[in-house]
């Protein structure tokens, strides 16, 4: 690096001499004379450490201008010392300078300059000075010890300079005027100010106004750099009043300057620039041109402030040119930088680099190591506009190092605030926070009252983003208090974050209050970008609210002003505001322009971050025009830019605009997958309003599948954060979407109270969008309770709203509903045509879900209006459509059956429709498509093959009929629920389907009817009573009241039967098809309570029990029978067995269990897994190795899962039905020898429990047991049941001998003994070769 001439100026070189001096004749002597007096006084105040008087007297010893050379330099000399003492560094360098000039071998003179620059940090220019000074006394110590230092401290610049950090993000600072030098702490501020008031006191005792008017200057600028700036302003004006007087035109534009500076930091930009003016004339008429560089970088700065950016720029070349022409390398730095910052204002972020770049250069060139860390925090705020933040990140922390090794603490405190911009602004919003609260403690501990109000700020903006808005407001409030403090001018950029937080709260009128007030101090101080960012602000504000006309109305003055300054990043933030204000009053093609225009500024700028917001905004308008799949490809950009750049928040937006694009395309699997993506990541950053939109979003998911106890976990977590953030906008939507939820879980009081609430709090934020939905909430309870005309009212306020607000989604819900309304009034023609309307809207809008339920809705008026043909071909679209988005669901299987739940009456009005057309076989076919659906997909992954439509269609045709028939076993019996009546398909082997119906005489519906019928039969059989057992139920064993299960939530009604219930079971069910049964096997397809109903035990004429005429076995549908079928012989293991008994848990023991599987191992040749070895792990480890399972353990009443041993660190492992289907199992049969392992939920999609999963899982078949039974009956049954099954006997066989064994038997004779055991599946027989 080349060193630095030491050259400098000399003051006679630029001022005049002493006026004193100039009208008296001395001769030189005298002159001597006089200087020398003033030396020694000098030197007398600088022993006192007096070091400003004794710059005083050295000045005007100087100002004698006497020819003797030596004590000149010994003045200047002395005076560089004084300066070093007052940290004055700069002016003690070129006093230093003149010195050696005047004197080159004196070393006081080489030694105080390179102690200087050592303070400047220009360590190279310090060994320039040290080897001078050492070629004159090489064994100066003073000297070697400095050099010494330089040395040390030029080695640490290297290995700075060196690193290469790769890890980064983004940054947004704040500029000061002038350098940033550390100042001291609060104490040494009070300890100059107590010593410039007391050289005041002097000057005046004295009556030397020049020394007084320097003094006030002294004073002004201290308190300038407190952040007191109305008393630096006071003390400065009383500066310029008595250099006016005095006629001093130099030290009066001096004092224009600093009043400028007092200005510009009250932010009174108008003011400070008339003062800046008028220092510049002055300096242009004294030829100052070093004054000239500095005023042109201040009014270029006031400029900027004011949101000319165009002048601005005009004022910093102006700065640069002078500064080249002077020679002024630390002046074009300073040039280098402002233009750097103006064209970055103006949006040419690429050409702001090139100048910073320039800056850094010249930095470190001239070893200006303050310089070049200004120059490292602006290179970081250009590149994190451009999204590079990797970049950014590594600037600020470069600039963040030499402020430390410089002790430059308020550079420090500043590099911290750009550090936590930089993570605010990457989603980081905890470390941002961190570097917030440290800039906040050195703001403090420096007593700048400025910085402190800032750091409030930064602080209440990263509380706002975390979602805790009622903590940021506190903050921003004391940003308001310290700006109150300081100037009311000061005031709009604080109103503008406390808008901002209680837009977040959705207070919207307090918000709009404060945007209202930040507009008004804009335009009082001039400020266009601050009043476009105002109106921006309104325009938002205005949106939130609905109002999106007035919105547009502030967003296009915000545009205007950005184009009138030449503010490209700002017109590129108008048009994206523009752009959802026509989005909102449904001008989709007017957004999308608006959008694009954006995006072409972005990119012409470079900026990242932007062009990924211009995506987002794009996507929104697609998916609101039903375009799914544009905006879906829209958002995937926006999620790339975001993890590009590190920007976690944004990440966790652009999942949960993905999860709600795959949501309406109806991929409800992948929109899940989104969201909780988006939850994960708002957790981690600590972002709870972030966190409450996910769950939310996932609770809207949830919602509409069906499976709405999810939802409502979901949409409380939702309201409960919304209520501990203050945010009324997100608890009036959760109020919504949680009424959604109680009324579809029938509970409509709940429903109604969420309803009231949500309304109140959209009326009162003006909320029309959250009326509209209010409304509409209130019309479904209404219609719920029968009261179809208000329904009809409140959905047509609802359908208004819409209409009014362009919400195209919300105008074809709205006329769904209606459609709904009019149909139960009997109305069916308008029903027709409200419902053709939202499908029309539905199509248009690509939206899945809704065009299904449109469809289903419009074949139900079909049918009422007689069209039966019409009826049942949107019954057919209907389930396509819901078929397609269960497809999508992929493998979740819980999301599979709650949709398959919801539209459960979709399925059954298909095939009863048909039937009423005589389509026997295809309303078979059409009935056999919505059984087990979810278990068809489990089958199918275990299994790794495609089902055939021959058997899950709704196929006609000869061979299609014949293929179904060629695998039934005989007697096989497909049961329905019609409207009143039950409808059976009887299958014989090689013949058609016969079709019975049975005639249900109940009030009840038909499922109702059967459910309570299998109740009251359990009880007669005495299910409920006392045996002697040891109770293997879950919930019985923790002595806990817990939820009882689906099968014993409903009170058992009085049926007021003529027969028992068994009796009755039997004529309803068997009587109808008696005729149609021939040979020895039954074959039950049952629906809903019937597949726990115990068929071996309906009683027959002659008190004959079914059992004893037929082997039974039931199946969750024919698909599962023919896929079980077509599966390879070899697929299922032929031998080896797993049993395990009584696990080791924390419930009581179960030594019947323990005796029932020992026993069982004797007779197969088999060791048991037994208390301790009965573990989860060992259990699933051989799940998919062995032909047998049999387990007998404690079981869950409500699902059948299965308590299994206590391991090292965990209490209990249940075997839950996820773990089991998680296995690839071969098993030829399953037996559960636990309490209640038939039990499950009963949907839609069959009985939800232990026993499906295992199916799905692989199994064969699976034996299960409805009931508790007494373990000494268990034990015998076991024994019957296995001694049969080792002999080859087949499983249904085996079962069937067993049970009628039992029954014939005087201990075990009662039917709750024999009648607990079910089979389901397949038929299987087990080889157990050589054991008897």
């Amino acid at each position: 690096m080349a060193r630095s001439p030491i050259t400098a100026s000399k003051e006679g070189d630029v001022t005049s001499a002493n006026e004193e001096f100039e009208t008296l004749q001395f001769d030189d002597d005298n002159l001597k004379a006089i200087a020398e007096v003033y030396k020694n006084e000098g030197n007398d105040e600088y022993k006192k450490s007096n070091f400003n008087s004794a710059i005083h007297y050295y000045s005007k010893g100087i100002k004698v201008n006497c020819k003797d050379e030596e004590l000149n330099a010994k003045l200047y000399s002395n005076r560089a010392a004084a300066n070093l003492n007052l940290s004055n560094y700069a002016e003690a360098l070129n006093d230093a300078k003149i010195a050696v000039d005047l004197q080159p071998s004196f070393l006081k003179a080489f030694w105080r300059g390179a102690s200087a620059c050592v303070h400047l940090a220009r360590f190279d220019e310090a060994i320039t000075w040290c080897d001078k000074g050492l070629a004159i006394a090489p064994y100066n110590q003073n000297l070697l010890e400095v050099r010494s230092r330089c040395v040390e401290e030029q080695r640490k610049l290297q290995v700075s300079l060196a690193e290469k950090k790769t890890c980064a993000k983004k940054t947004h600072t704040t500029e000061n005027i002038g350098t940033s030098r550390d100042h001291g702490s609060l104490k040494d501020f009070k300890t100059k100010i107590d010593y410039q008031e007391h050289q005041l006191k002097i000057a005046k005792e004295q009556g030397d106004r020049g020394e007084e008017g320097r003094v006030y200057g002294n004073l002004g600028i201290t308190f300038l750099l407190l952040g007191d700036y109305i008393t630096a302003k006071d003390y400065l004006e009383c500066q310029l009043k008595i250099f006016k007087e005095l006629g001093d035109r130099l030290r009066e534009g001096r004092a224009y300057g600093n009043l400028g500076n007092a200005h510009y930091s009250l932010g009174d930009f108008e003011t400070a620039r008339d003062y800046y003016q008028r220092r510049l004339e002055i300096a242009k008429e004294l030829g100052d041109r070093s004054g000239q560089v500095e005023l042109y970088s201040n009014l270029g700065n006031t400029h900027r402030s004011l949101g000319d950016f165009k002048t601005a720029k005009d004022c910093y070349e102006h700065e640069l040119k002078t500064a080249e022409e002077f020679g002024d390398r630390l002046g074009e730095a300073r040039a280098q930088r402002n233009l750097g910052n103006a064209h970055y204002s103006l949006g040419n972020v690429e050409t702001a680099i090139e100048c910073h770049q320039r800056h850094l250069k010249i930095a470190k060139e001239l070893c200006d190591r303050s310089g070049e860390g200004n120059a490292y925090s602006s290179l970081g705020i250009a590149y994190q506009s451009l999204g590079d933040f990797k970049k950014a990140k590594d600037y600020h922390e470069r600039h963040l190092k030499i402020a430390i090794n410089l002790g430059e603490r308020l550079e420090e405190g500043r590099a911290y605030g750009n550090l936590g911009n930089a993570h605010y602004i990457m989603g980081d919003f905890k470390t941002s926070r961190d570097y917030y609260e440290r800039s906040l403690k050195i703001t403090k501990e420096l007593g700048d009252r400025s910085g402190e109000g800032i750091a409030y700020g930064n602080l209440g903006n990263v509380l706002d983003r975390l979602g805790d808005f009622k903590t940021a407001i506190d903050y921003h409030q004391r940003s308001l208090e310290i700006a109150n403090e300081l100037d009311e001018r000061l005031e709009g950029g604080v109103y503008g974050n406390l808008g901002n937080a209680y837009e977040g709260l959705g207070d919207f009128k307090a918000a709009m209050n404060y945007y209202e007030r930040d507009l008004k101090i804009a335009k009082e101080r001039g400020d266009r970008s601050g009043e476009g960012r105002a109106y921006g602000n309104l325009g938002n504000a205005h949106h939130s609210m609905g109002d999106f006309k007035t919105a547009r109305d502030y967003h296009e003055r915000h545009l205007k002003i950005a184009k009138e300054s030449g503010d490209r990043l700002s017109e590129g933030n108008a048009y994206g505001n523009l752009g959802n204000a026509h989005h909102s009053l449904g001008d989709f093609k007017t957004a999308i322009d608006f959008h694009q225009r954006d995006l072409e500024i972005a990119k012409e700028l470079s900026c990242r971050s932007q062009e990924g917001r211009a995506y987002s905004n794009l996507g929104n308008t697609y998916h609101s025009m039903g375009d799914f799949k544009t905006a879906r490809d829209y958002y995937e950009r926006h999620l790339k830019i975001a993890k590009e750049s590190g920007d976690r928040s944004v990440e966790g937006i652009a999942y949960g605009n993905l999860g709600r694009a795959h949501h309406s395309l109806g991929d409800f699997n992948t929109a899940i997958d989104y969201h909780e993506r988006h939850l994960k990541s708002a957790k981690e950053l600590g972002d709870r309003s972030g966190e409450g939109n996910a769950n939310g979003n996932l609770g809207a998911a949830y919602d509409n599948l069906g499976d709405f106890k999810t939802a409502k976990v979901y949409y409380e977590r939702c309201l409960k954060i919304a209520k501990e953030l203050g945010n009324r906008s997100g608890e009036e939507k959760a109020y919504c979407h949680l009424g959604n939820t109680h009324h579809n879980l029938g509970e409509l009081k709940s429903a109604f109270d969420c309803y009231e609430r949500g309304l109140k709090i959209a009326e009162e934020l003006g909320d029309r969008s959250g009326v509209g939905k209010a409304y509409s909430n209130l019309g479904n309870t209404h219609y719920s309770q029968g009261d179809f005309k208000t329904a009809i009212e409140y959905h047509q306020r609802h359908l208004k709203i819409a209409k009014e607000l362009g919400d195209r989604s919300g105008e074809g819900i709205a006329n769904g509903y209606i459609g709904n309304a009019y149909q139960f009034l009997e109305d069916f023609k308008s029903a027709k045509d409200y419902h053709e309307r939202h499908l029309k809207i539905a199509t248009e809008l690509g939206d899945t879900l809704s065009e299904g339920t449109a469809c289903a809705n419009l074949g139900k008026s079909f049918k009422f209006l007689g069209q039966v043909t019409a009826a049942i071909k949107y019954y057919q679209l209907a389930i396509t459509l819901f078929n397609n988005i269960r497809d999508r669901l992929q493998l979740k299987d819980e999301l599979k059956i709650s949709l398959r739940d919801r539209f459960k009456i979709v399925y059954a009005g298909l095939w009863r429709l048909m039937l009423t057309e005589g389509n026997v076989t295809e309303a078979l076919f059409s009935a056999e498509q919505g059984r087990a659906q979810g278990l068809k997909d489990l089958m199918e992954l275990s299994y790794a093959f495609q089902s055939s439509d021959a058997y899950v269609g709704s196929g006609t045709g000869v061979k299609t009929v014949n293929e179904l028939l060629g695998y039934l076993p005989p007697n096989t019996i497909f049961v329905a629920f019609g409207e009143n009546k039950l409808i059976f398909w009887v299958c014989q082997s090689g013949k058609e389907f016969e079709l019975r119906k049975k005639k249900i005489h109940s009030e009840d519906e038909v499922e109702t009817f059967l459910e309570v019928l299998v109740q009251v039969a359990q009880q007669e059989i005495g299910t409920r009573g006392l045996v002697k057992c040891e109770d293997r139920s879950l919930q019985l064993a923790d002595n806990l009241v817990l939820k009882r299960s689906p099968q014993d939530g409903k009170q058992t009604k009085c049926l007021h039967l003529q027969k028992s219930g068994l009796s009755t079971l039997y004529d309803t069910i068997i009587e109808p098809i008696q005729d149609l049964l021939l040979g020895t096997e039954l074959m039950f397809v049952p629906e809903g309570p019937l597949c726990l109903a115990p068929f071996a035990a309906f009683k027959g004429p002659n008190s004959k029990y079914l059992c004893e005429s037929f082997r039974i076995r039931v199946a969750p549908s024919l698909t599962s029978l023919k896929m079980i079928a077509d599966c390879p012989v070899d697929y299922h293991h032929k031998s080896g067995a797993l049993l395990v008994g009584d696990p080791l848990t924390e419930r009581p023991p179960l030594p019947c269990a323990r005796e029932e599987v020992e026993m069982i191992g004797r007779m197969l040749g088999s060791t048991p897994l037994i208390g301790t070895q009965a573990t989860k792990d060992e259990v699933l480890a051989r799940l998919d190795s062995i032909a047998l399972v049999h387990i007998a353990a404690h079981g869950n009443m409500e699902t059948g899962e299965i308590a299994l041993a206590s391991t090292e660190g965990v209490k209990e492992n249940i075997l839950t039905m996820r773990d089991v289907m998680g296995v690839q199992m071969r098993a030829r049969l399953v037996v559960l020898s636990c309490c209640h392992s038939a039990r499950g939920e009963i949907k839609a999609e069959g009985v939800v429990g232990i026993a499906r999963a295992f199916l799905g899982a692989g199994a064969r078949s699976v034996l299960v047991s409805l009931w508790a039974i007494d373990d000494e009956a268990t034990l015998e049954f076991m024994k019957n049941f296995y001694q049969r099954l080792v002999k080859g006997i087949s499983a249904s066989e085996s079962l069937n001998q067993t049970m009628n064994c039992m029954r014939e038997s005087e201990e075990f004779n009662a039917v709750k003994y024999w009648a607990p055991f079910v089979l389901i599946g397949d038929d299987v027989t087990l080889e157990f070769a050589g054991n008897e």
